[in-house]
């Protein structure tokens, strides 16, 4: 990949996490490049319709036409057609929200949601993100599906996140976090508390497709002071009856097909 290529994806990656806008002296800092480079960078970006420029403050955002992007391809792959329906009765029957991560390559990344809180606290997180393997039931989940090795090589390149940014138990080391990967593996299923955030649960299973690879996560999360443990062993049947559901019909989506990584082992160890 080119280094003009490289600089403008990192840039859009930037902004994508900035609806508010950056300078340019901001963006330049962010992917160390000098300031006449990243000019150019921005202005072939803003020629081609992906990003503009704030007339009164000169900051740039991303464009709707860069976001519309990753929408049409989500609607190409009818995994809303699909997942939603199944997200939906999930929702409603464990009054949390529920959610939807793609495997893609060495991560994960949420793409589809139902909400089933109507009342109280609603804990509804933004689409599109990556997930932290070390702070989540997705991660913890999807680490289980593989051998120790291969579940520490996934976190090892994404790294711990910043202890400030997750719940009060969240793990800060990998002999923390494997106790949990082995507890969820043994399990069938895994459980957070209070880890991805202050104060929530969640948990996960995976969801497999083509091959029987996984291919995606499927999530419910809420407050601690509904979602608590108890309730978490209560949902773990409607999960994975979910779960299993959407395994069946992932040969209709394209996105279940190709977006599972190949895994180098399938072995257990721990």
């Amino acid at each position: 990949m080119s280094s003009i290529l490289r600089r403008s994806l990192r840039l859009l990656e930037l902004l994508s996490s900035h609806p508010e806008g950056r300078t340019l002296s901001e963006l330049a800092a962010e992917i160390d490049v000098p300031l006449s480079a990243t000019h150019r960078l921005l202005t072939e970006l803003a020629e081609c319709g992906y990003v503009e420029k704030d007339p009164r403050h000169g900051d740039y955002t991303m464009s709707m036409q860069a976001v519309s992007l990753g929408l049409r391809y989500l609607s190409a792959t009818g995994i809303t057609d699909i997942a939603q329906p199944a997200l939906n009765r999930l929702a409603r029957a464990s009054g949390e929200l529920v959610r939807l991560a793609i495997v893609d390559g060495d991560q994960l990344i949420f793409v589809a949601k139902a909400q089933g809180a109507t009342q109280g606290i609603l804990y509804d997180p933004e689409m599109g993100h990556t997930v932290t393997l070390s702070c989540s039931a997705a991660g913890f989940a999807w680490m289980a599906s593989v051998s120790d090795e291969e579940a520490m090589r996934l976190v090892s390149k994404q790294g711990f996140g910043a202890p400030s940014d997750y719940g009060a138990a969240a793990p800060t080391n990998m002999k923390t976090l494997m106790t949990h990967v082995h507890a969820s593996r043994k399990r069938g299923w895994s459980m957070t508390v209070d880890i991805f955030a202050a104060g929530m649960n969640s948990m996960a299973t995976v969801v497999r497709g083509r091959d029987q690879q996984v291919a995606a996560l499927l999530i419910i999360a809420g407050p601690m002071s509904r979602l608590t443990e108890e309730r978490m062993t209560t949902l773990a049947p409607a999960l994975l009856k979910t779960a299993e559901e959407l395994s069946r019909a992932s040969s209709v989506s394209p996105m279940f097909r190709i977006r599972a990584r190949d895994e180098p082992s399938t072995s257990r160890s721990g």
